[in-house]
């Protein structure tokens, strides 16, 4: 059966992904409210939907500022709604050093507005975008299960621990049947180039250093990246497949953790990079992170097992999905901000 979606930061990285997805794998259609005005931009979106021109027809794209409530004449625009899936947040952690109150400020707005909403729209599912960053650094061999305390460390995590917050109240005291899930560093194409991956693709072909985070000691830091497409269809999944928990009959909302197969330190992370780029061995910039980035974490980790007893695997490998990223991206450097003659090979 047809379902319709309203899906927030569609033209966002992750956002656009899912759009892809939807499109791609189901006959839904979805709204999309957008302002451009944080880090989406229109070209994500046409990306999305340029391989089909059929797909235009499914999509809506609604001018929307989500840190504002949200109007019946909109709301009346958007039509009944499925489900609503939350990818829209401000994500980057240095610019929430920066300018912590606005950055705090957008993302609790965002999400009570989005919430406010559904309690009048009654969705049937309300997917909330979260962070591996609302637990702290993980120690040494342990993977975070869903639930464990939260202990955020820099104002980005704590705005995304807020977000879950809010979507727990609205959940018990509204019945609004909110399901959280929780990623772990996102990668692929189109990703802006203040994240890592794209971050270093650009440092490697311009003959930069790449900026890599150690401890005093020299260590590295690890993370289980994932491929956003992976984090789509792990979303399409639980839209099929899995009923929101109600209060009542549980103490608390669903919660999911959607992980990346395996770790990997962002010394080893360069080098995979540099090898599929085909440059050779790449340069290297460690930088004590207590100095130069308060509120760092030099370990994430999270445990997938409870998504993966439920049935759903991952369709694209940590192998396959740099690949896709790489060749994506020297083939369209202008997401890299460069000329297409500094990556010729």
């Amino acid at each position: 059966m047809t379902k319709h979606v309203l899906l927030t930061g569609g033209g966002g990285f992750v956002g656009s992904h899912v759009l892809r997805h939807l499109m791609t794998n189901t006959d839904w259609t979805v709204t999309l409210p957008v302002t451009f005005r944080h880090k989406g931009v229109p070209k994500r979106i046409a990306s999305a939907l340029e391989t089909n021109p059929e797909w235009w027809d499914r999509v809506d794209v609604v001018y929307c500022d989500l840190t504002a409530p949200i109007d019946p004449v909109t709301a009346a625009r958007f039509g009944k709604v499925d489900y609503l899936f939350n990818v829209a947040s401000e994500s980057h952690v240095d610019r929430s050093i920066d300018q912590p109150g606005p950055f705090i400020e957008n993302n609790v707005r965002l999400i009570t507005n989005i919430l406010d909403y559904a309690r009048q729209a009654k969705p049937s599912l309300v997917l909330q975008m979260s962070t591996d960053e609302v637990y702290g650094p993980a120690p040494d061999g342990y993977e975070h299960r869903e639930w464990d305390a939260i202990a955020p460390s820099n104002p980005y995590s704590a705005s995304k621990a807020a977000q879950e917050a809010v979507c727990f109240t609205y959940w018990r005291t509204y019945g609004v049947p909110v399901v959280i899930t929780n990623t772990m560093n996102i990668l692929g194409e189109q990703q802006d180039t203040e994240k890592f991956i794209p971050k270093t693709m650009r440092a490697i072909l311009q003959g930069e250093p790449a900026t890599v985070h150690v401890s005093p000691g020299g260590r590295p830091g690890s993370r289980f990246y994932l491929h956003a497409r992976n984090l789509a269809d792990a979303w399409l999944w639980l839209a099929r497949n899995h009923k929101p928990q109600q209060y009542g009959d549980f103490d608390r909302p669903s919660r999911f953790h959607i992980v990346g197969e395996r770790e990997v330190d962002n010394i080893e992370m360069v080098h995979l990079l540099a090898d599929l780029m085909g440059t050779g061995d790449p340069k290297l910039d460690l930088v004590d992170f207590h100095s130069s980035r308060p509120g760092h974490d030099l370990r994430y980790a999270l445990d997938g097992g409870k998504l993966a007893a439920a049935g759903w695997q991952a369709p694209l490998s940590l192998e396959e999905s740099l690949r896709r990223t790489v060749e994506w991206t020297l083939r369209h450097p202008e997401w890299l901000g460069l000329p297409a003659t500094e990556v010729a090979r």
